[in-house]
């Protein structure tokens, strides 16, 4: 038995699907539009009452959301496959303070960002809290830009799940060329996560 993951394309389930791909782990993937009514968003808040991807009902029955949650138990499940660094690492306080911090200081400039209209009332306010989301989220990434100097990756030599959160969420607003631009470094590192070449059908079955 393996995994089941309720994804949508292109959103923050693809950290789930790339997270299991460079961990050698079997996922089944079912893909759902959680904007659209319907049986596969019924099913998706049965299991998660947010109705947000990812959800993963694991094999022995559980269910896990929240990226970061499941891939540091995927990590610490599989240590082969060197996702983050083990407790009583040197890196590993570095890894869990950037992890977190793309979780909540970025992640959330998308959820509140990309459709205000479900948190405002008013086309006014809408538009105000899409200006202020992408203001918070690019200063933000200026900050992890100016705070590390990856080389090839954000901890250096290492590569870790840090890299596939670049990966994945520099293909969002406000695109690669932006970060061509204002980040170079993170730039570079999303451009060494696209051509691992575990992560290659991660990308087909997303942005096909």
């Amino acid at each position: 038995m393996t995994d089941t993951l309720l994804a949508t394309r292109g959103a923050g389930s693809m950290l789930i699907e790339a997270g299991y791909a460079l961990a050698g782990v079997p996922l089944h993937v079912e893909y759902v539009d959680y904007t659209q009514p319907g049986p596969g968003l019924d099913h998706l808040r049965a299991l998660n009452p947010l109705g947000q991807v990812p959800t993963l009902q694991r094999a022995n029955g559980t269910v896990m959301t929240e990226s970061a949650a499941i891939l540091l138990q995927l990590a610490e499940a599989h240590p082969h496959a060197g996702l983050a660094p083990a407790l009583g690492d040197s890196q590993r306080a570095d890894f869990l303070r950037w992890l977190f911090f793309l979780v909540s200081a970025v992640y959330p400039t998308f959820t509140y960002g990309d459709e205000p209209q479900r948190w405002v009332l008013d086309e006014i306010s809408a538009r105000q809290l899409r200006r202020s989301t992408d203001q918070r989220r690019a200063e933000a990434w200026q900050q992890l830009e100016r705070s590390l100097d990856p080389a090839p990756w954000l901890l250096g030599e290492r590569f870790s799940l840090l890299d596939v959160y670049i990966g994945v969420m520099t293909r969002w607003r406000p695109r690669r060329a932006w970060f061509a631009e204002r980040c170079p470094k993170l730039y570079a590192v999303a451009l060494g996560v696209d051509a691992r070449p575990e992560l290659a059908e991660v990308w087909r079955r997303n942005f096909d």
